[in-house]
């Protein structure tokens, strides 16, 4: 029996001859999103505030732990391929070069917040205003771990928590009471659809 209480599982069931093709279009579709999300900037510096982190935890939520980390890894694949999919890209440069730049600790923080929520809402979380409210600030946090600790070594602790997590708190929050608010809404929404 599956006790996966993604959206994804919950309401694209499909059978094992479909599942990889959904999945690759999913993966797709989710890395364009993310594509997108990291083009809409709020201009901060050394690292722009986007809506990546939003998309990233939300993928987490929507899709689980193994699709969400894959499609966050074919973002991080394209972009190390040289497609322009960063934030300041290409004005900042592109590939890996742009990996090994001073944000790369944040793409790999979105991997494993991607694998941490998707995990966590497995067992129906992302129901619950205040667990979805909770597993997206620890998501967060996750991201800002790798984060700040890879901008450290081009700036300094001081300089990397200055500038590469205390302005983008409030926004955080803002952000996880977000999805506190909308995924608990689509699981309401959906449930009353599917009755």
């Amino acid at each position: 029996m599956n006790n996966d209480q993604t959206l994804l599982a919950t309401f694209l069931p499909q059978s094992s001859s479909q599942i990889m093709m959904r999945n690759i279009t999913l993966a797709v579709l989710g890395s364009l999103a993310l594509w997108l999300s990291a083009k809409v900037q709020i201009p901060f510096y050394p690292v722009p505030l986007t809506l990546q982190t939003m998309v990233v935890l939300g993928l987490g939520a929507a899709m689980g732990w193994r699709l969400a980390s894959a499609t966050v890894t074919l973002y991080i694949a394209q972009g190390a391929a040289g497609l322009p999919v960063f934030a300041g890209t290409p004005e900042k440069g592109i590939g890996l070069a742009y990996i090994a730049g001073p944000t790369g600790g944040y793409l790999i923080g979105f991997v494993f917040a991607a694998m941490l929520v998707g995990y966590l809402v497995r067992f129906g979380a992302s129901k619950n205003v205040f667990k979805t409210f909770a597993i997206m600030l620890l998501g967060t946090a996750v991201i800002y771990l790798p984060g700040v600790t890879w901008l450290t070594t081009f700036i300094g602790i001081e300089k990397a928590v200055q500038f590469g997590l205390t302005p983008f708190l409030y926004g955080d929050v803002l952000k996880a009471a977000l999805a506190a608010g909308i995924f608990p809404a689509i699981w309401m929404l959906l449930g009353k659809t599917k009755a």
